[in-house]
């Protein structure tokens, strides 16, 4: 390692460099540079350097982000830690004086003790080739002594290794930006995909078997960029999962899998768009199968998954029911009041595309949304949120598709057409890296449309999460509570049906996890003469 200060002529190369590869983008005019530019994983960039070998970006993150800290001077006055009584305050002036060159930190600073690598200083040299070519080109090579030459003569031989190998470098990233370039998808967009297998069996309690079945689910995502801060999202989905069918029709247990065509058939099974309105606003457009929670914050981050296939095993456990009332075509949008502040407002309409009589976009099944949500750190979070919806299909909680997803079948259809109301507060802890807490507590008004009367619907639930358990990348769920079920006295039992779910998700490699798990359904159904149900999942996720 080198001292930053160690000699003048260090300084003169290793400051150079640091400017060139900081500002190649900012001030190629000034330096004499040929076509040709090498994108670098870390987004960085070199671009080739006439009459001088090419020189990568320094192989080192950190090294890089100095690097790019650093900003061009014109004075050695301007470095606050540098004096005119330093050893190596004539070297740095000559850099200003003579060769208009030179970087420093965007603190004022010079850092002159701060150690260098041999690459560091190899780019430096090549810096000062460069400013030295630039000078003869430009017919002011008296500002370029004998002894100068001599000396980067005698660097350059001495660095010529590594030189050599920095100069192997750049043409083999320049030859691998071209192939990706050439064989590239799309410049606007990309893909990612999820598969999932699953091999689940409900060992009691179910009325459509109890049989162990491997099942599928694939899920394909373009996601489309056409300003850098937007996002088109256009989904494929298939698979053949079938859903193990409780006693009355009751949706309890549905797992996140569940959703997906049958049969393997293929469809599009979102489509949604993102885009940035100001500093401020996050908006959200969603064409098909949109839905609140695709968006808004539902104050669960450590059981939710975006995918389906990634944390808790069922719908109900992931988060709060109330964002399953309702979904379709609409919008919304999270405005920040504050840096812990989101307001949330959206309007998600599940008949929008039928002209037909109680339909429509405005006329038809519909979800108005509003929500705030309080986050006083990263590791706490509450939210009170509101939902005013028009049923005219009889389900509750079905994201606007006539497809139940939570609770049992009297508090979903109590009514055929039904106005509700429905209010929830939903809230997390995280009590240290490897614990934390969430739970939610919802309360739906229903009042009948087609005759008389209300039905008052209920739902909560704890849930414990145990990030890293194991390892870094695993996480251990366990989560008590009731899906929606009806209060009062509905028909033909008023028993409390209990949600008891455990799961591991073992991350065995970047992209592929393992997620064993049970669930135990009491009084299905809301009866207590049904047989509780017990489901067992194995799910193997693979991401990409």
């Amino acid at each position: 390692m080198f001292n930053r200060s160690f000699h003048n002529l260090f300084i003169e190369s290793m400051v150079l460099g640091a400017d060139v590869l900081a500002s190649t983008s900012a001030h190629a005019e000034d330096r004499n540079l040929v076509a040709g530019t090498a994108n670098f994983a870390d987004n960085s960039s070199v671009t080739t350097i006439a009459q001088t070998p090419k020189i990568p970006a320094i192989n080192s993150d950190a090294n890089v982000q100095q690097i790019n800290r650093m900003s061009q001077v014109t004075s050695v006055s301007q470095f606050s830690d540098v004096q005119p009584t330093d050893w190596a305050f004539q070297a740095l002036q000559s850099l200003v004086e003579r060769y208009g060159c030179i970087a420093g930190y965007p603190n004022s600073t010079y850092r002159g003790n701060r150690a260098i690598t041999r690459y560091e200083f190899a780019a430096g040299l090549n810096a000062c080739l460069s400013r030295i070519n630039e000078l003869i080109a430009t017919a002011t090579s008296d500002l370029v002594t004998k002894q100068d030459l001599i000396t980067l003569q005698r660097l350059q031989e001495e660095f010529t290794t590594e030189l050599a190998t920095l100069r192997g470098r750049v043409d083999n990233l320049e030859a691998r930006t071209a192939e990706l370039e050439a064989n590239q998808f799309s410049t606007t967009t990309k893909l990612s995909a999820e598969a999932i297998f699953v091999i689940t069996n409900a060992f009691q309690g179910t009325v459509n078997g109890d049989n162990t079945v491997f099942q599928d689910r694939v899920r394909l995502v373009f996601k489309t960029s056409f300003t850098g801060k937007d996002t088109l999202n256009t989904r494929l989905s298939t698979g053949n999962t079938t859903i193990l069918q409780l006693p009355g029709g009751s949706a309890e247990g549905l797992q996140t899998f569940n959703l997906a065509p049958s049969n393997n058939s293929l469809s599009v099974d979102w489509l949604s768009y993102y885009f940035a309105v100001g500093n401020k606003i996050d908006a959200y457009i969603g064409a098909v199968n949109g839905v609140f929670f695709d968006f808004v914050p539902t104050l669960s981050p450590y059981l939710e998954s975006a995918t389906g296939g990634g944390r808790a095993l069922t719908e109900f456990a992931s988060s709060s029911p109330i964002y399953r009332i309702g979904g379709g075509a609409g919008g919304g949008f999270n405005y920040r009041l504050s840096d812990q502040l989101v307001f949330s407002l959206a309007y998600l309409a599940g008949d929008h595309a039928n002209p037909q009589p109680d339909s429509g976009f405005f006329n038809g099944q519909y979800s108005a949304f509003g929500q705030i949500a309080w986050n006083p750190n990263n590791n706490s979070g509450i939210g009170l949120t509101y939902i005013n919806a028009y049923q005219n299909r009889g389900a509750i909680f079905d994201l606007g598709s006539g497809f139940t997803l939570v609770g049992t079948e009297q508090a979903n259809t109590p009514f055929e057409r039904m106005i509700t109301n429905s209010y929830g507060v939903e809230a997390f802890y995280k009590f240290s890296p490897r614990f934390a807490v969430n739970g939610f507590f919802g309360y739906t008004n229903a009042k009948n449309l087609a005759g008389s009367g209300s039905a008052d619907i209920w739902y909560y639930a704890l849930g414990l999460a145990f990030p890293d358990l194991g390892k870094q990348g695993n996480l251990g769920g366990v989560l008590v509570g009731a899906e929606p079920y009806r209060g009062g006295n509905p028909e033909p039992a008023n028993d409390l049906s209990l949600h008891i779910e455990g799961f591991y998700k073992y991350q065995l490699t970047d992209n592929i996890a393992i997620t064993p798990g049970v669930i135990w359904i009491t009084a299905p159904a809301q009866n207590n003469d049904n047989q509780d149900a017990v489901i067992g999942t194995v799910r193997t996720t693979f991401t990409f």
